[in-house]
């Protein structure tokens, strides 16, 4: 049959038309692959740096053999690096419109990129760190052997991360003093002529600093996007499952809600409540009042253990007309707040309880307030006083104020978690005061009740409908795992 001049380029259109729409389901399918990969890596990084000091040997170790397991590329010199680190950017950006959606992902997202790029930096050959400070647009250069052995007393005993370290070897940066404030604020550098000299050891510090900022505001510039990235059915369900799956539980579900009398809470807080909620407690059962920031991190963690919006009410209006505080004043003043924690009123957001990282980087307390994390917002002294109190013994309390000294805020608190249930080792990652409480009561009644099962974000924000929870199951069952086609495919494609 003969076709007419305009009707075979119609016929050419289709064709091309056709053959870009299987292009791009194909690359979406591999790039749903090569995201799940990512996540998952962030996740693993998420998980060993509430179970060991970070920078140790032993987190190293465990890092790399994690890390080589999910087949992650994480040296900078390997052969055939190329399409490994492509697919490494790629997984990046995408995670980038994934984790900006809140602020609670942005804040997991950049926590584990920054773990990951520490890692990545600490495994770096010396002669390519150099290179790599210029690539980032960090112009610190090494200084010459002849002013760091002038100098050689001054760093040595101005730098605790050089003890031990052959002097010879060390390499020290001279860096203006704005950019080394943390190092400057730990009493941790030298200091001369407007400038730091930095070893080796601690120019992570200032990589890290600059590598937050940065990605800190190009997580809120992406976030910008996301009206045109939600209205594309393509992309939406796949950014969804995403931010879904990888920032742990939320403890909103309660499958035990109602199960937990109020007589219960005093018995429970001084055996399963992790130490931010017990003191919180007792400054409740004292004061017979807390403040706003103190109401909603204990009032999310007691619906999060199974309270019901009934016993909420009836459990903190008891205890603040202690207070001597007037009934219909309560009623007006303090129950609707209590019912929009449960999404009963204003925009019925279903609130979910604080997850470890909210309550130790947001909302730090102030004087009068008792909210917050025991580890990271009192001094050392304070802190001691109260492990005395819960009967720590004296090599367990010296052990988490070392931790606490280097900011392993969730280790220490899972070294309490162990002291305090006789357990060498708890098996899990903490990252949740619910968490804390669920595997206390696991412990404690050999494993009868029920445990929590949760998938959805720590975010205070509304819980997906079933109907979006569908479209991400049924999109991402489509999905295979090839890898055989390339993105540059639309290309060769166009090409020919």
């Amino acid at each position: 049959m003969q076709f007419s001049g305009r009707t075979r380029k119609k016929l050419r259109l289709a064709e091309a038309a056709t053959g870009f729409s299987r292009l791009r389901q194909r690359s979406l399918q591999r790039l749903a692959s090569v995201e799940e990969s990512y996540a998952s890596v962030l996740k693993a990084i998420e998980n060993l740096g509430v179970s060991y000091v970070k920078g140790t040997e032993q987190y190293q170790s465990k890092l790399e053999a994690e890390i080589r397991k999910l087949k992650f590329s994480y040296r900078e010199n390997l052969e055939d690096e190329y399409e490994p680190r492509r697919r490494d950017h790629i997984s990046h950006f995408i995670l980038r419109l994934a984790y900006c959606q809140s602020e609670d992902l942005r804040r997991w997202f950049i926590q584990q990129e920054m773990d990951l790029l520490r890692f990545r930096f600490s495994i770096l050959p010396k002669d390519k760190v150099q290179s790599f400070l210029k690539d980032t647009h960090l112009h610190f250069e090494a200084i010459s052997d002849e002013e760091k052995t002038l100098r050689e007393q001054d760093i040595m005993a101005s730098s605790p991360s050089l003890s031990g370290v052959r002097w010879e070897s060390e390499s020290v940066y001279k860096v203006p003093f704005a950019d080394a404030l943390d190092l400057f604020r730990g009493r941790k550098v030298y200091l001369e002529d407007g400038f730091a000299y930095v070893p080796l050891k601690d120019i992570v510090a200032i990589i890290l600093n600059e590598f937050r900022a940065t990605l800190s505001k190009a997580l809120a510039l992406t976030a910008r996007s996301l009206p045109a990235v939600q209205s594309d059915e393509r992309l939406q369900p796949l950014l969804s499952h995403l931010s879904h799956s990888y920032t742990g539980q939320d403890y909103s579900t309660q499958k035990s809600t109602g199960k937990i009398s109020l007589d219960q809470i005093d018995s429970l807080s001084t055996k399963s409540f992790p130490p931010c909620m017990r003191q919180l407690h007792k400054a409740l059962r004292e004061n017979h009042h807390l403040r706003h920031g103190g109401r909603m991190q204990y009032g999310l963690f007691l619906k999060g253990i199974g309270l019901t919006l009934e016993q909420a009410l009836q459990f903190w209006k008891q205890e603040f007309i202690k207070g001597k505080m007037d009934p219909d004043k309560f009623d007006k003043g303090y129950s609707y707040n209590i019912r929009h924690s449960f999404g009963k009123e204003g925009k019925r957001t279903d609130y979910t309880p604080f997850s470890c990282m909210k309550i130790i980087l947001t909302n730090p307390p102030s004087q009068g307030d008792f909210h917050g994390c025991p580890f990271r917002h009192s001094d050392a002294e304070l802190l001691k006083q109260k492990m005395q109190t819960y009967k720590i013994p004296a090599s367990g309390i010296s052990q988490i104020l070392d931790l606490v000294k280097g900011n392993h805020y969730q280790v220490a608190c899972q070294k309490y978690f162990e002291m305090t249930h006789n357990v060498d080792d708890c098996g899990f990652s903490l990252n949740h005061p619910n968490q804390f409480f669920f595997e206390s009561q696991r412990i404690l009644t050999g494993g009868k009740d029920i445990k929590k099962e949760a998938s959805h974000p720590e975010t205070p924000q509304h819980k997906p409908s079933t109907q979006k929870t569908k479209d991400a199951t049924s999109a991402l069952a489509s999905l295979d795992s090839s890898l055989e086609m390339d993105l540059e495919g639309l290309e060769d494609y166009f090409s020919k």
